[in-house]
């Protein structure tokens, strides 16, 4: 039974594995499904016609499609905005309703998608408006109800997480592949409405390979999902056989104690061994007591850390997406309108997205071999607190090198050369998978886990409104400075270097915590040796 159920748990990480990479972001291969859409002259009636002469008096056929990569690039900012802050309303849902009902909606929203593309054409481009914006939330639906499967892989939790992210950060390679089947042939009717029959899978998988509400973090002994009509917990084995066959590795999160059951709305909250203890120093008091130690949902939004995350997010997320929306416009100018060079350049930025999945999975084993070393270091602090701050001070690291990447990034997008732009576009991979790896796994590891889908939520919405400001700065290149960009990258140099405030403010934190537990600790009491008569204990350390 118990091989059983490991086989079951690897299978949900495969099948996981591959709804991200396949389905979750394909709306960042933006740029690759704008060459298509440009080819079967989607908003081709907003170019305009020059008339210019060449030096024998004939009209130039050349056309100004400024309008065009306007109306491309909104709906691209429509699309990220809704993907983002459409979060906060489904992490309320996923806490609330559980994981099948929060598919059921994403899977009906992503065919339906699929299907209003397979049947739109030049005719009726503005369908591409509400079919962008269903691809967006069914995608990041899929997201997050499969960022739990990390909780059934305990001290890997924060590599599976970010892995996962990596996965929807390489899924955008998916429109490059439709586009090179496109220019073999395949029309974009035919090759959407494959994808929606797809959805079959996902409701698969869905029955079979996820549990009704939410799997726990720690996993209770014994615990089970899929088939079942609910969640059950198999009776604990004597102590003397748990002895042998759950003996946790180094590192990895125990159950808080045997009595684990728990309702919908506490379901997600992690409660962690107090000193490595045997089950039995684990009651129901002290159940009742880390509960009520939960902080608010309000405290935790009010909080610094949320601040200066919200802060290194929506600023990092801005200079993709600005990246992202105008890689096509960029293009064109660089390579001059030579069609060949903007496809090719086009299919490599696609191609290198591939590789996502093999960046994010490093952030997390950062995360996690730097918490590790620190527990081995104090194996004594094994308290939900201490090791809540053993998390924290393992995502400093991560945090640093993100905005590191992000700086570098900017800069080589800042380089008007083409060649160049091979640099930016394996700079941008590493730093998109880095982000979204890191920034879901400090959510998880930062707050209550009964508040992730809300705070999750929260933290993409409020960033989803600072990634408005894309299409303003869009326009601002393409009107006032003349397709000139220069000005508008040097100033996200800038802000991409203010990111650095968030990892200084989580190590102070951190500091600052244990500061306060160290002065907290009740005073030791020397203990007079055996032998010694009539001495009496006295208090030092005051």
């Amino acid at each position: 039974m118990e091989t059983v159920q490991r086989m079951k748990r690897y299978l949900t990480f495969v099948t996981g594995l591959f709804e991200c990479i396949g389905f979750a972001g394909v709306i960042f291969g933006w740029a690759s499904l704008v060459f298509i859409l440009k080819n079967e002259n989607y908003f081709s009636d907003l170019c305009i016609p020059l008339s210019n002469t060449s030096s024998h008096g004939t009209e130039n056929g050349t056309l100004s499609c400024d309008l065009q990569d306007e109306r491309f690039a909104l709906i691209f900012t429509v699309g990220s905005f809704v993907n983002n802050f459409v979060t906060l309303p489904c992490g309320f849902l996923f806490d609330h309703a559980g994981t099948m009902w929060t598919r059921v909606l994403s899977i009906s929203l992503y065919t339906t998608a699929n299907l209003m593309i397979a049947f739109s054409n030049a005719e009726i481009a503005l369908m591409l408006f509400p079919a962008v914006c269903f691809l967006a939330i069914g995608g990041i639906l899929f997201l997050v109800t499969n960022i739990q499967v990390g909780n059934l892989f305990g001290r890997r939790r924060s590599t599976v997480i970010t892995l996962y992210n990596g996965a929807f950060d390489s899924s955008s390679a998916i429109f490059l592949v439709i586009k090179v089947l496109y220019e073999a042939g395949l029309s974009i009717r035919s090759m959407f409405l494959f994808i929606s029959c797809m959805s079959v899978l996902h409701i698969a998988r869905t029955y079979l390979l996820l549990p009704r509400t939410h799997i726990p973090y720690p996993l209770p002994v014994g615990y089970t999902y899929g088939l079942q009509c609910k969640e059950r917990n198999i009776p604990s084995p004597p102590p003397e056989e748990e002895a042998t066959s759950r003996e946790p590795l180094q590192g990895e999160d125990r159950p808080e104690g045997e009595e684990f059951e728990r309702s919908d709305e506490t379901q997600g909250v992690a409660a962690k061994v107090e000193g490595g203890s045997s089950h039995a120093l684990n009651g129901p008091k002290e159940s009742e007591e880390n509960k009520k130690d939960v902080p608010s949902f309000r405290s935790c939004v009010l909080s610094k850390l949320f601040l200066t995350h919200l802060l290194w997010l929506s600023i990092m997320q801005l200079r993709h997406y600005l990246f992202i929306g105008t890689l096509n416009p960029m293009l064109t100018l660089l390579a001059k309108g030579d069609a060949e060079t903007i496809s090719k350049y086009t299919n490599s930025f696609a191609l290198t997205q591939l590789f996502g999945v093999f960046c994010a999975p490093w952030n997390g084993l950062i995360m996690d071999r730097h918490k590790h070393r620190a527990s081995s270091l104090n194996p004594s602090s094994g308290s939900a607190t201490s090791q809540r701050l053993a998390d924290l001070r393992s995502s400093v690291l991560s945090l640093i090198i993100t905005s590191t990447q992000c700086v570098l990034f900017s800069i080589c997008a800042s380089i008007p050369v083409l060649p160049v732009q091979y640099l930016t576009f394996v700079l941008q991979v590493i730093n998109r998978s880095f982000l979204y790896g890191g920034h879901t796994a400090f959510t998880a590891i930062g707050y209550p886990l009964c508040h992730f889908g809300k705070i999750y939520g929260m933290l993409m919405s409020l960033s989803a409104i600072v990634s408005l400001f894309q299409y303003a700065c869009f326009a601002l290149v393409k009107g006032p400075l003349q397709d000139n960009p220069l000005y508008v990258n040097v100033s996200f140099i800038v802000l991409t270097a203010l990111t650095y405030v968030h990892p200084l403010n989580v190590f102070l934190h951190c500091r600052r915590q244990t500061e306060q537990r160290a002065d907290a600790k009740p005073p030791q009491v020397e203990v007079p040796a055996l032998g010694e008569k009539g001495s009496q204990p006295r208090e030092t350390d005051i």
